[in-house]
Formats: C-alpha cells, sequence, structure tokens
C-alpha cells in the first residue's frame, strides 16, 4: 500500500525524479554513512549521476538537489529562498557541510566530485546515481546506487528489480484493506459496504490518529492552494533560458474580467482551471514550493480540479475535498504499483497520464458518483494519454511541460462528467489500462522517456 502522504508530498521544484529524488537520496546516504559508525571519518564525497538524471539532471536541478541533500536538507522543510545563497557559497568556497555537521571539500563543478555520466548506462532504472565517501587515505568507506523512480520515491540497488514496480510507502505495514489493483479495491468496497475514500481512509487510520490524518490532508491541500495563490501572482520569465513568460496571471485575470463583464462564455471555466494549473507549474519551473501529485513535472493537474471543485462546484465542501484527495491517492497508489510514475521509465504518460487519472476519479468521488463511476473517471483519462512521450525541451519542465498540465486537468474533469453521466458499465476497465500503460513504456524508445533526445526537444530545436 502506498499512502496520501506517499503520493501527495510537500517538496520543491522543478522536478520530483530529478530535484526531490536525488535529495532524499543524498539523505539516505548520509543515514547509511552513520549506520556504519564511519560519518566522522568522511573526507571527501563524489556523486555519479547516470541515465536521464545525466541527460536533464542540468535543468531540472538535479546538480543542487545533491548538494542540498548532502548538507542533510530536506525537500519539505527548505526554504526555497535559501537555496541559491547556499549552493553559491557551496560553489564558491569549495566545501560543503556534510550532514549539516561536518565540513569538507566538495568540487561542485561537472566533472570532478559531481559527474553527470552520459556515456554509462544507468545500472538499473533510468534515474541512477551512484553516491561514494573516502576518508583521509582516499580509501572508500561506503559506495551505494540509488534509483529515483519518480514521485520522489527513491529505492537502492538491492531494492530495485528491473522491470517490476518499485514500491515504497507503506510496504510490509498492516492496514485494515490492503488491495493492489482497482479490481482488488472495488471488490473490498463491495464486500464491505463502503466508498473507495472509506477504504482509503479507514487505510490511512491503521497508521495514524484521525486527527493525524484529517490534519495531514488538509496541510496538503492548504500547500495545493497556496502554491496557486503564488502562481496567480507571479510574473516575468521563468529561469532556466528559454524565456518563457508566466501566463497564469494574465489568464486568469481575463477570466475573471469577462466574468464581470457577464460575458460568461462556457470555455472562461477552461480558461481558469487552465489558469490554476498553469500556477503550480509555473511555480514548480521556478524553484517554488510544490506538492508533488504524483510528480513535479504534473503537480498542476491535481490541485487544479481540486480547486476547480473547491471554487466553482455547488456545495463543496471540506468533506468532498477529503474523498477527493484519498480517492485521488487511491489510484495513485495502483498506477506506481503496478506501472509507473515515472517520466523517465514510461514516458509523460505516467506522469500528467496520472495525475489526470487521479484528477478525474477524486473529482468524481466529491461531486458523489458510485464506486463504478470513479473507476471508470480514472479509466477513460489514463486511456486518453497513453503513449504520451516525456520531451521536455531544454531539459527544463517548462515546454511543454506547463501547458500539458493544463490539457490533463481539462481532460480530468472531462473524464469525470463522462463517467457520472453514465452507469459505471464500460468495456475497458482501468487495470487493463494500467496494465497497458506499462507495456507502452517498455516498448517507447529512451529517447521520448525524460532524456530531451527526442519529440520537442529536438525538432523545436531544429525547427
Amino acid at each position: 500500500m502506498v499512502s496520501v502522504f506517499d503520493i501527495f508530498k510537500i517538496g520543491i521544484g522543478p522536478s520530483s525524479s530529478h530535484t526531490v529524488g536525488p535529495m532524499a537520496a543524498a539523505g539516505r546516504f548520509l543515514t547509511r554513512l552513520e549506520r556504519l559508525g564511519r560519518f566522522n571519518d568522511v573526507a571527501r564525497v563524489r556523486c555519479v549521476l547516470y541515465g536521464s538524471l545525466a541527460f536533464t539532471g542540468k535543468g531540472h536541478g538535479t546538480d543542487t538537489a545533491v548538494l542540498l541533500g548532502l548538507t542533510g536538507a530536506k525537500a519539505a522543510e527548505i526554504d526555497p529562498e535559501s537555496i541559491a545563497p547556499a549552493i553559491a557559497a557551496i560553489r564558491a568556497g569549495g566545501r560543503l557541510t556534510l550532514g549539516g555537521r561536518r565540513e569538507i571539500p566538495f568540487a561542485a563543478e561537472p566533472g570532478q566530485d559531481l559527474v553527470f555520466d552520459m556515456k554509462t548506462p544507468s545500472p538499473g532504472h533510468p534515474n541512477g546515481m551512484r553516491l561514494i565517501a573516502y576518508d583521509n587515505q582516499g580509501d572508500e568507506i561506503a559506495n551505494r546506487v540509488y534509483f529515483s523512480v519518480g514521485g520522489g520515491f527513491v529505492v537502492s540497488e538491492d531494492q530495485y528489480q528491473s522491470n517490476q514496480p518499485a514500491g515504497g510507502g507503506l510496504s510490509g505495514r498492516k492496514v485494515r484493506y490492503p488491495f493492489r489493483n482497482a479490481r482488488q479495491l472495488l471488490d473490498i468496497c463491495a464486500k464491505e459496504n463502503l466508498t473507495i475514500a472509506e477504504v482509503a481512509l479507514a487505510n490511512e487510520r491503521s497508521l495514524r490518529s484521525p486527527e493525524e490524518v484529517d490534519d495531514g490532508i488538509d496541510k496538503i491541500i492548504a500547500a495545493m492552494m497556496a502554491c496557486i495563490e503564488r502562481g496567480l501572482s507571479g510574473e516575468g520569465m521563468l529561469p532556466g533560458g528559454l524565456k518563457v513568460r508566466r501566463r497564469a496571471k494574465s489568464l486568469y485575470e481575463k477570466a475573471i474580467a469577462d466574468e464581470a463583464k457577464n460575458l460568461t462564455y462556457p470555455h472562461r471555466f477552461n480558461d481558469m482551471v487552465s489558469a490554476f494549473a498553469m500556477a503550480v507549474n509555473e511555480e514548480n519551473a521556478a524553484g517554488g514550493r510544490v506538492v508533488t501529485s504524483p510528480t513535479n513535472g504534473a503537480a498542476g493537474v491535481t490541485p487544479a480540479v481540486l480547486r476547480y471543485y473547491r471554487d466553482l462546484c455547488p456545495g463543496a465542501d471540506r468533506g468532498g475535498m477529503h474523498k477527493y484527495m484519498l480517492t485521488a491517492a487511491a489510484f495513485g497508489a495502483i498506477i506506481k504499483y503496478n506501472a509507473s510514475l515515472s517520466g523517465a521509465e514510461v514516458g509523460c504518460q505516467g506522469e500528467v497520464g496520472s495525475a489526470s487519472s487521479m484528477a478525474a476519479a477524486g473529482l468524481a468521488a466529491a461531486l458523489g458518483g458510485g464506486n463504478a463511476q470513479i473507476e471508470n473517471a480514472a479509466e477513460i483519462a489514463l486511456e486518453h494519454h497513453l503513449g504520451m512521450t516525456c520531451d521536455p525541451v531544454g531539459g527544463l519542465v517548462q515546454v511543454p511541460c506547463i501547458e500539458r498540465n493544463t490539457m490533463g486537468a481539462i481532460k480530468a474533469i472531462n473524464a469525470a462528467s463522462l463517467a457520472l453521466a453514465g452507469d459505471g458499465e464500460h468495456i475497458v476497465f482501468f487495470d487493463t489500462v494500467v496494465e497497458t500503460m506499462r507495456l507502452t513504456g517498455l516498448d517507447m524508445q529512451s529517447k521520448y522517456k525524460e532524456t530531451s533526445q527526442g519529440g520537442l526537444a529536438v525538432t523545436v530545436v531544429e525547427c
């Protein structure tokens, strides 16, 4: 099982797999040094990035994430405003404070203590990284490979199994209603006469008090809404060199202005939802605080649809928002367990596709849909993202990622609407689409999976 607090994690941009994951991996390496009793013997640390981390790591801030992680910083806690000066100090002085306690030399320039290895294949998952610690004599203290498997989840090389879901979250913990796929989930619901949200809530309460669960969900929702608000007030160019201008504020203001003039065109709601999604992903591209949902590259979809429910759907309340989050997380957990949330592993169908599916299920639940209708909503949204590549221009989470989140949010609302208009009966079941996504990802060439070696990443430059 994977918890709502694993699927939705408060962190920083621009990437869950390339920023949040590597930061967490560096933190795990510090823990390993402590367990070995060798932390105080470390005189030097070296990091080698493989696969997608090597090819697009610079645009995704992987180098920054590794440095921060080695200092003991955590994505959920760090102030985004403190990052730039901290990294500048490390680069200028050639030293970092390991775990916040022990100062060691660190040559942060690429090719020295931080290596973007584009020649050596990753030893497992496409997002691989090796951390090595040395003592004063230059002898190895520890050597460990980690894989950032999507959504900020990290596994070590002995935990990873090729072509198999990486697991994580609540694995090994006893919950009241364990399920691994949608069929099992719906069977539990039918047997116990429960909604999907009630099953998910019971599992969360197997591990935490009711107050902790409710407060935790409220905290995640608040972080999502705060991110939208920051994005809706942001202006200017995004960092990275593509000269992408922030658009969320102007799009939202135009939609509001049209409303004030009684120009209530139906597409105004699309514009508002798109503005919500853009706001999040513009914040993500700028390295701001976002909620991984279930990844950073797809972080705008779930909050945008949740904001749509809160602001534009009659009868919306806190209970409905909690149903939304719990239901969305249940379907995100199924995708993670049976396929992947990683763009480097299966393309953007695993990121925006998964996010759209989760949001569709959540919205259908919040609007009172039955379990079969909710599963149908999740299936429709995911089915119509199958085959989507991950081809970020310049290795940045900007083009086409920001607009792609707006489309994922609109598709989620459409999927929920279609499902709620039916009785839950349909031909293609959700689990079948998840397996199709996994197989499609295996067939997809690596140049279309977050390496910036194919798709828009090369044709934009050529044109």
